[in-house]
């Protein structure tokens, strides 16, 4: 049987909810709208393999790890403005609020982004 993961099992149960990247409100940079648009279609992805019919264990593993890369790429980011700190914090509490923001690594990213910033 092939091992189900709790990402996965967010994703079939439909606990998965769309966050609304970045607010009218809030303005950041076009490097971090473009991160957080490549996580959010890459988590997109992610739940239409997970959804499909008869995709693979390696289907699944291949497209959370996409989204993980993904992810990580938005933890990583240094945000360097008031603008890019609010719109990172906001899309990531969202993320972290569905259940996604779970791993080490992500929070090392995060630490590490803001030594940088």
């Amino acid at each position: 049987m092939p091992a189900i993961t709790r990402r996965t099992l967010l994703a079939l149960t439909g606990a998965a909810v769309t966050v609304n990247s970045v607010s009218a409100d809030t303005r950041a940079s076009p490097k971090l709208q473009a991160l957080i648009a490549a996580h959010e279609a890459a988590y997109a992805a992610f739940h239409r393999v997970v959804h499909r019919a008869g995709s693979s264990r390696d289907d699944r593993e291949r497209a959370d790890g996409v989204e993980q890369e993904a992810l990580l790429a938005v933890c990583s980011y240094p945000a360097i403005g008031r603008d890019d700190r609010r719109a990172k914090a906001k899309y990531l509490l969202a993320v972290e609020a569905r259940g996604e923001l779970d791993l080490q690594e992500h929070m090392q990213a995060i630490l590490r982004s803001i030594m940088r910033g």
